[in-house]
């Protein structure tokens, strides 16, 4: 026996229940189910009067409730999967509807099938002026269409920097236009298909990317001309404290304060230096020159330039000499010793008493690159810190606790000049236990970029 509480919740549920099924036998599809019904137990009723024996009509009865109860579900599955495709389009449609990027489809002979709101505002054109219409390079001579015939046809915008390889898709490609007014857009292109592969057309995505490139630009130019305007002062205030603290005759209290100020004066120097660095390296002009190098001579001479600092904190530091010959990369000397002192540097500083740097480089198997890796016996990067360690400005609370100096910009910059390279960078580390610093240089030239990536590349 149930007591109170649990008939409530039996009857609860098959009224529930009940509900439900009226609710799906309500559905349109089912009127064929209800005429199938009818037609049935109509038969049955007739069976019912006239055949003899009854045993055979206890058979009729079992075959027409299982004719029904397979209709029902045969019926039900399919209403129910014809709903969820309406819902899916549905929400589809609502996606397409509310993008705030233009959308514009059209078949293989560049007939305009879809032009969603977003495109309509952003074009000036209304969807039922051109849906339906072939669309030809012609029209970039009427004013109304001229900007959505440079979209569609790309070759003909003033300025165009593809971002694909020919024959990839997506095809991206940057659009820049001056008159009548500064206009930036990045437009996807991608085919489309059905599902035997076929092509039907293709689908363009047009995203406006005209603030946002504005504000990238007045930010690195604020970054340029202030940098500018602190680096010669700060200069000027580094000589004079070098100049004061090579004379013997300052009293060795005095000394202290000089060395102190002069300590200071080379970090502020050495931001600043890093601050022009990053605004140029955002705006695409850091400037690479590239020629043939002996990798191992050239980790070599930067081992050399190091070396002093790091006995005097105790630190020893070598190369671990390839055991063969390497070939020659090609570098730009000037910008890859920036990276490497960089990483050098920085596993000296964090590093701790007696401890050691070791340099190695090796080709990765199977593929034509070079790996450089610099291990460590430091402090180590927290694992929450890891995916961070090459973002601007950031650095690890460690970081912070061994040496409160630092700008947080030296890896970031780093990972450009090895990306400049057409290599990739990466780190391992453990907490207390020290780190690897991994990069590749390629051996093939074709794989370098063959223009520097600014931040409107992203």
């Amino acid at each position: 026996m149930f007591n109170d509480d649990q008939s409530k919740q039996k009857i609860a549920s098959l009224g529930g229940i009940t509900t439900r099924l009226k609710n799906i036998l309500s559905w349109p599809e089912f009127r064929i189910f209800w005429l199938i019904l009818f037609l049935l137990l109509l038969t049955f009723g007739v069976s019912a009067v006239f055949l003899t024996p009854k045993w055979l009509l206890l058979i009729q009865g079992g075959l027409v409730l299982g004719i029904i109860s397979s209709a029902f579900a045969g019926m039900y599955l399919s209403a129910k999967s014809e709903r969820e495709n309406i819902i899916e389009r549905n929400e589809l449609r609502n996606i397409i509807f509310g993008l705030e990027d233009s959308l514009v489809v059209y078949d293989t002979d560049f007939k305009i099938l879809f032009f969603n709101p977003a495109a309509e505002k952003f074009f000036n054109v209304k969807a039922a002026e051109i849906l339906g219409n072939q669309f030809q390079p012609q029209y970039a001579d009427d004013p109304k269409l001229k900007l959505l015939a440079q979209v569609i046809f790309p070759s003909l915008a003033p300025a165009v920097i593809s971002r694909s390889g020919a024959g990839e898709y997506p095809q991206v490609v940057d659009v820049s236009f001056s008159d009548p007014k500064v206009l930036n857009l990045r437009i996807i292109t991608s085919p489309v298909s059905d599902e035997g592969g076929r092509l039907l057309g293709f689908m363009k995505i047009v995203h406006n990317r005209t603030r946002e490139l504005s504000a990238i630009r007045s930010k690195s130019e604020f970054l340029t001309i202030a940098s500018h305007q602190l680096r010669s002062p700060a200069t000027d205030v580094s000589w004079a404290l070098e100049t004061l603290n090579a004379d013997d005759s300052i009293k060795d209290t005095s000394k202290k304060i000089l060395e102190a100020a002069f300590k200071a004066s080379s970090e502020l120097l050495r931001i600043i230096e890093d601050l022009l660095s990053v605004a140029k390296i955002e705006e695409g002009r850091f400037g690479y020159d590239f020629k043939q190098t002996n990798i191992v001579e050239f980790i070599t001479g930067i081992l050399g330039q190091i070396s002093p600092a790091a006995r005097k904190v105790g630190v020893k530091i070598y190369l671990d000499t390839p055991k063969v010959p390497l070939p020659e990369v090609v570098v730009d000397a000037q910008k890859l010793t920036l990276a490497l002192k960089n990483i050098l540097e920085n596993g000296v500083r964090y590093n701790v008493e007696n401890g050691e740097v070791v340099v190695k480089v090796e080709k990765v198997e199977n593929q034509p690159y070079l790996e450089v890796s610099v291990r460590d016996t430091g402090i180590g990067i927290p694992r929450g810190d890891m995916d961070k360690l090459f973002n601007k400005f950031f650095r690890s609370e460690l970081a912070i606790k061994a040496q409160t100096e630092g700008s947080g910009l030296g890896l970031y910059i780093t990972r450009s000049v090895i990306q400049a390279h057409g290599g990739r960078i990466w780190a391992e580390s453990e907490e207390n236990r020290g780190s690897v610093f991994h990069f590749t240089l390629p051996m093939d030239t074709n794989l370098i970029p063959r223009h520097e990536i600014s931040a409107e590349d992203i």
